[in-house]
Parts: C-alpha cells; structure tokens; sequence
C-alpha cells in the first residue's frame, strides 16, 4: 500500500509539479467565487448551549407575552432635563426614532401614562391619559413619579436626572420562534432516534428555510441600527446618545467578526512574510510557503461559504490559526529540504525533494493528526460555536496537510535547485543551550516541573465561570457604553423572566374586607406544566379566562416576592403584576378585595393595561411573570447563586412550590452555558488525551515514550490554567479551547523530536549525543515553528473581542511553555527513562 501510494505520488506530483499546482489553483479559483456568500452568525443563538431545552421554553414565554426584542437610547441633555429645550428635543428625536423600520412602540418619559401627577381615580383614567405633553402637567411632579412611582422608578429616569431611556419596542417575529421551535422539535427527536424519513426531509427542508429567514432578518436588524444611528448622529451637538439592545449588540459583534478576520488574516500575513524572509533569505523559502497558507485559506473559506457554514464570533480565529498551523507544517518540510541541500549539494533536486517527503510524510502526519485531535476534542463541547469551531479546525488542518505535501514538494521541482544557504544559520547553536542545560542541570529541569505542576494544580482549583458579558468589551465601544449606562442608571441590562404556576387553594379568604389577612398557611399554587416542552399553546389545555392571580391572595403573593426581589444588590428594575396592585391600592386609599380588583381591571384603558398587566399575566395558562432585570456591573452578581437563591426563598419562605416556579430569559440561557463551561473543559481535555496518547502509543509502539512526550505538554497546559485561576482570569467559549489547543499543537514538538531522536540513537548509540545532534537539527524547526505559533498567536491581541485577546497571549504562553518543556523536560526524561534502548558501551 506504502509503495502504491510512494509511486502515485512520484507519478503525480513530482513527474508534473505543474499540473498538480494547476489543479490546486484552479479549486482554489472555483472557491473564491463563494466568498462574497460567506455568512457570519453573531445572534443570542451563538452564545447559547447547543440542545438546550431552555431556549425553546425562553421562546415561548416571549411568543406567549409578546416579548420582543427592543433597542434602548440613552439621552443626556446639554440643557436641564425637564426644561422646554430638552423636551423639544427628545420630542423630536422620539418622533424620528418612531418612523424607523420595525418599531411598533416607544416608551419614553414622553409618552407614558402619568397615574400620580396627580393621582385621579379610576374614571377620571378611563376618560383620559395624561402624559408629559399633556397640557397643564405638573412637571415638578411628574419629575417626581418617574423617580418613586412603582411603575417607572430605576427605568426611565436615572437618579441624578441627567439621563432618560427611550425604549424602541420592535415587533414580536412569530414566524422566527415558530421556525426555530419547529426545527429544534425535529432535532430533538433525531437525537432521540425517532426521526422517519419524512420528517428529516421535514427538518432539511426546515433548517433551510430557518437560515434564510435568520439571514434576511440579520440583514434587516443591521440596516435598522444603522438607521437609528444616522438619527443619533444628528443629535449629537444637543446630548450625549447611547444605543443598546440585542439587536444592536448583534450587528456590532458582526463587525467585529468582520474586523477580525481582516486584522487577523493581514497581520499574519505580513508576519509570515517578514519570519520566511527572516529565516531563509530565499525567495522561493518565502513565496511556497506563503502560497501554502494562503491556498488552504482561500479553499477552506470559499468551501464554508458554498455550504452555507457560517462563522461566529469564536471560529472567526479559524483564519488566523490556520494560516499559523499551516506555516508550522512547511517549516518543518523546508527545513528538512535545506539540511539535505547542504549536505548533499551535488545530488538531484527530484532526489532532494523525494528523500525530504519520504522523511517527514511519517511525522507531519502524526504532528498534523494529533492537532486534529485537539480540534476534534472540541465537537463534545455543548456550545455549538466550539462546536464549529473545531469541525472548521479539523478540516481545514486535513486541506493544509495535503496542501503542504504538493504544493512544496512541486514548487520545489519547478524551481531551480540553486545553492545551499543553510550554512550562516546560527539557530542550532542557540537550540543547543537547551541541551546542554537538560544534561547538566537535569535536576534542577524536574524541581521546576514538579513545582510548576504543583502550582498549576492549586491555581486550577481556583478558576471560575463566572464572568460579565460586559467584559468581552473595550471600554470605548458603544456597547460597552451603553450597557455601562443603562446599567447602573437605568434599572439593569440582562433580562431575568420567573414564570408562577398553578392557583391558590380554594380555602384562601375571599376578603370582603379589604384589609383581611389571608391564611398564612394556605399553599396558594397549582396548575400542570405540559409534558412536551415542544407543544404550541394552542396543544395544551385551555383553562379558565378568571385568572387565580388576579386576585388578593395571589397578588399579595406575587408582591412578596416581587419586595425581596427588589432587596437583592445584583438586581435593578422588577415588573410584575404587584406594581398593578400598588398602583391600584393607591389609587384606593386601601388594599382592593377580589371584587374591587376585577372592576379596576375591566376599568382602565387599554395603554394602562398593555404596561401594568397584560405583560405579566396569562388567563389562558393560569400563570404570572415576574420580569427583572439583573446588573452585570454588580460585584455581587453569581448567576447560579442568584437563581438558587431567589427559588430557596420563594418555596422555603414564600411557600411556593418547587415545581410551580420557573426561571427563563437570556440570563438563564448564558448562565446554562457558563456552566458547561467545566464540564467542557475536562471532557475536551480528556478527549484529547486519550486520542493522543493512542497515536503516540501507535507511531512509537512504547507507553513509556506516550506518556514521556505527553507530559511537557499536559504541563505546559496546567500551566495556562493554574494561571488564569490565580490570576482571576474566567474561563469563556474562547479560553476553553486553550488546552486542548495547547496539548494538540504543542505535542507536535515531542513528535518530531522523538522521532528524530530515535533516527539518531539507532545511528549513534549514545542517549547524550543523540539529544544534542537532535537539538542541533530538528531543534531548530521546532524553534522556528514555536516562534511563529507564539507570536502568531499573539497577533490575536488586535481583536475588538476580549475573549479573543486573552485565547490568544494565553495560547502564546502556553505555546511558550510547551517548547520549553519539549527543548528541556522531554529530553531529560529521555535520559531517565532510555525508552530506545540500551546504549552500546563502545
């Protein structure tokens, strides 16, 4: 079989080097043609967990409440807030915003009801809505309610009264959650195994309606926030502007994407350039190499742009780590071409190029498929954007690996031989420090290790998941910006839903007395949740339009949960049916009884009912909504804590029951992926180290050489972890990858070198001198490549994405740490060990 192939490939690429570099161009031509259709995906879907049943609950709420996606602006005027010149101006600018494509509403301090300034009763509401613009308006006391009303204070009007939000309400996208609900419900059964045939014709057909219908709207979402830039930017000399939202946030990390691949893709480029010309001072050593990484790119981006695959914030790296992965695979092919050119100068060039492929077709294969282990790690993460990630990764190092194997070898055949330029290269002197230290101080060698080690265990059992989005960031972006002010002034940014469930018992008071107690003891909920998480509304059971909430009992519940709510640090503004009962009992002069209630209800008009009850209450469901919002800026914020804390003191203090209390919302979905993040992080590594100590252990026929070689790596990525941990550094989707990444691509040291160190044991029979002429020749490749993965890998630090920056200079460090370990450790516990054999006394 080795002989086939050994003859095909002299038949093909070395007997016509043109014609295989003509086929190569040309895919690589039919692929570019692709390229103005690669799509990218930067939606809330992208930072979820893939298969995570909560987003298909966390859309039907929406569906079910009419909870749609908005935009925020934050207004701070040159002139005082409530003067006629900053009215004027906000009037303006909200009826601009009004005329935007896909707003259907807009709450500002412009328009919404005013039920305290002054307060009137409930006929007098029926009759007319008073709002800041309505004449005659106190605005000294409307000033006042949008501090301290239940309604509006913590969201419309910050503290110090020099900002307001107006908040552009965008229509709820039905067909959107029907698609995505009706794919995901196919999904689910193909993982289950359920699927017919019909049905994954069903969800084929599904999943392609789903991404066109994601794209147009993207297209959309983009070219609206554009718009309401445009509107800002004619404001600009009056206020100081913000903009905000999910939407917003989406075509921002676009163009970061955008940016990213264009930064990173030139930097590296030019970088590749200036280490050839560095390295090898011929242009040839410059133009294959480079021609190498730019043909793996160009195929591997056209191919994802045909197919349709679409990027995402995290495998936008996928440009930058394979330009550097495919580098790293024709140094060690060219290195290998120059020792052979200068040893032989005399012998052919075909002879030359063959005996170079012959050589290192064995290690470069193993080097290339233990770092496509290291990616394939990554598919058993359950964040689909590490998921792509590593399939993008693992394909694109198979292109690059047989990229490597024809377009150098055949460029090498169409070139002219030339003269060897190998001699004035001063790197093996320098590699050959290592190896002296590691004979000499090989003592010392395992005192750092084992204390590193130790270091590294301790600090990884300090690192955490929790982070702020917030953080991924710059500090002069508009979205940190404005998240920053809606933040701490405006009532919070992630949004926090907990759904009630079930009625209260029958025995609770009906209280004809408005100021009767209801029973303390009485356990005021009950109603069956539905089996399939699936189901459209219409699937389960209709209950009774007289809501069990609506009612004193589940009011006054409702309300002591809503007053702890408010009493937490981490969170800002909380909505809920008890502002409706505050309002009313105001209104009253006293708590209303259940009689009382269902008159005010049936009493006020319908804008007053569309902010103080329908967004909180379903009829339909026998349920209620608790909506807050969470401050990402809050020292004090656990996710997971928070939530456990909030449903311990609803059941064990409140009485409601487990099962009757629910949580969704986007803090929810973040939070779940946050806490894979561990989970992730340990099958990944362990996936990685099983698959490769099964190639070592294949390549090399020796546990002992297995787990020798795997060790400096293993080490080199404790190290990145420990260090996050004692540095506070969280682990995201990015810094998650980092060591199986580091493990897959830094093992690629020990391959070649122990490879090169058994080739020159069996001729040397001398453990030392085996180390230092190993150090002296494919030291000097490894040197090469480790320099261009490390700063390669640093070039990332240009991101506008901060999870971007820190994947990349911890990479580098642990690149770092792992050529250190791979120049010092692994020969010293060659040393120990003697995995090769006996050495022969003469």
């Amino acid at each position: 079989m080795l002989k086939m192939l050994d003859v095909l490939y002299r038949a093909t690429v070395l007997r016509h080097p043109g014609i295989a570099l003509a086929i190569i161009v040309l895919l690589a031509i039919v692929a570019a043609a692709g390229l103005p259709n690669l799509k990218l995906d930067a939606s809330a879907d992208s930072l979820t967990l893939e298969n995570d049943r909560s987003i298909d609950y966390f859309r039907e709420i929406n569906q079910r409440y009419q909870s749609g996606d908005f935009l925020v602006v934050t207004y701070s005027p040159e002139a005082e807030m409530f003067s006629d010149e900053s009215i004027n101006t906000l009037k303006a600018l909200r009826d601009d915003l009004a005329e935007v494509d896909g707003v259907v509403s807009i709450n500002s301090i412009l328009d919404v009801p005013l039920l305290y300034s002054p307060m009137r009763p409930l006929s007098e509401q029926q009759e007319s809505t008073r709002t800041l613009l309505t004449e005659g308006v106190d605005r000294e006391a409307a000033k006042e309610e949008f501090l301290t009303s239940p309604i509006y204070r913590d969201t419309l009007l910050s503290e110090d009264l020099e900002t307001t939000a107006i908040q552009l309400n965008l229509e709820v996208n039905n067909r959107y959650i029907d698609l995505a609900r009706k794919r995901d419900a196919l999904r689910a059964k193909a993982a289950r195994g359920e699927l017919d045939e019909e049905q994954a014709r069903e969800l084929e057909a599904v999943s392609q309606e789903f991404r066109a219908y994601r794209t147009e709207l993207t297209e959309r979402d983009h070219a609206r926030v554009e718009e309401v830039r445009n509107i800002l930017s004619r404001y600009d000399d009056r206020a100081e502007l913000f903009l905000g939202g999910v939407s917003m946030i989406t075509a921002d990390m676009i163009a970061f994407i955008k940016s990213d691949l264009v930064v990173f893709g030139s930097a590296i480029l030019v970088f590749i350039i200036a280490m050839l010309a560095i390295i090898f001072r011929q242009w040839r050593f410059v133009i294959l190499p480079l021609s190498t990484c730019v043909l793996a790119v160009i195929l591997m981006l056209g191919w994802l742009s045909w197919i349709d695959w679409r990027m995402t914030v995290i495998s936008s790296n996928f440009v930058a780590l394979l330009l550097i992965m495919t580098l790293a695979l024709t140094i060690h092919l060219i290195v290998r071409f120059r020792e052979l050119h200068r040893q032989s100068p005399e012998a052919p060039k075909e002879e030359l190029v063959l005996t170079t492929v012959r050589f290192m077709a064995r290690p470069c294969l193993y080097t290339a498929l233990t770092t496509i282990v290291a990616f394939v790690s990554l598919v058993v993460s359950d964040i689909r954007p590490v998921i792509d990630f590593g399939w993008m990764m693992t394909i694109g190092l198979s292109v690059a690996f047989v990229l490597a194997f024809v377009v150098i070898p055949a460029g090498l055949m169409l070139w002219r031989k030339g003269e060897p330029k190998d001699k004035g290269d001063q790197s093996g002197a320098f590699t050959l420090i290592f190896s002296r230290f590691a004979e000499r101080h090989g003592a010392l060698v395992i005192f750092i290790a084992l204390t590193a080690a130790l270091v590294s265990a301790y600090g990884s059992t300090r690192l955490e998941v929790e982070n702020r989005f917030i953080d991924y960031f710059h500090e002069d972006t508009e979205i940190y910006q404005g998240m920053s002010v809606i933040d701490k002034q405006l009532g919070g940014t992630i949004n926090l839903d907990i759904i009630l469930t079930q009625e209260p018992e029958e025995d609770a008071p009906e209280a004809d007395d408005p100021f009767a107690e209801p029973e303390q003891e009485a356990d005021p909920f009950a109603t069956p949740e539905s089996d399939d998480p699936f189901a459209t509304e219409g699937d389960q059971e209709q209950v009774s339009n007289d809501s069990v909430w609506f009612t004193r009992a589940g009011l006054e519940q409702i309300q002591s949960l809503h007053q702890y709510l408010e009493s937490l640090p981490e969170i800002g503004k909380v909505n809920s049916l008890a502002i409706a009962y505050e309002v009313a009992s105001d209104i009253n002069g006293g708590r209303l009884n259940n009689f009382e209630l269902g008159v005010m209800r049936n009493a006020l008009p319908d804008n007053i009912k569309q902010v103080l009850i329908e967004p909180y209450l379903s009829d339909e469901h026998n349920e209620a909504r608790i909506s807050l919002r969470v401050q990402e800026t809050s020292p004090e914020l656990k996710r997971t804590e928070l939530v456990e804390k909030i449903r311990t003191h609803a059941v064990q203090e409140l009485g409601f029951e487990e099962d009757h209390i629910r949580f969704t919302g986007m803090l929810v979905l973040y939070n779940n992926m946050l806490q894979s993040l561990f989970s992730s992080q340990i099958v990944t590594l362990g996936a990685v180290f099983v698959g490769i100590m099964l190639m070592f252990l294949v390549l090399f026929h020796s546990l002992t050489i297995a787990i020798i070689a795997i060790l400096p790596n293993m080490l080199a990525a404790g190290v990145v972890l420990g260090g996050m941990g004692l540095a506070g550094i969280p682990l995201d989707m990015m810094t998650i990858t980092i060591a199986a990444i580091t493990v897959g691509v830094g093992v690629d040291h020990a391959i070649h070198y122990l490879y090169r160190f058994r080739n020159e044991f069996s001729q040397r029979q001398n453990y030392v001198d085996a180390m230092h002429a190993s150090h002296g020749s494919i030291g000097r490749a490894m040197y090469y490549t480790a320099v261009i993965i490390i700063v390669g890998f640093s070039i990332l630090a240009l991101s506008e994405f901060i999870p971007s920056i820190y994947f990349g200079l911890l990479t580098a460090l642990a690149m770092f740490a792992a050529i250190l370990g791979s120049l010092t450790l692994l020969p010293k516990l060659i040393l120990m060990t003697k995995p090769f054999g006996r050495e022969s006394e003469g």
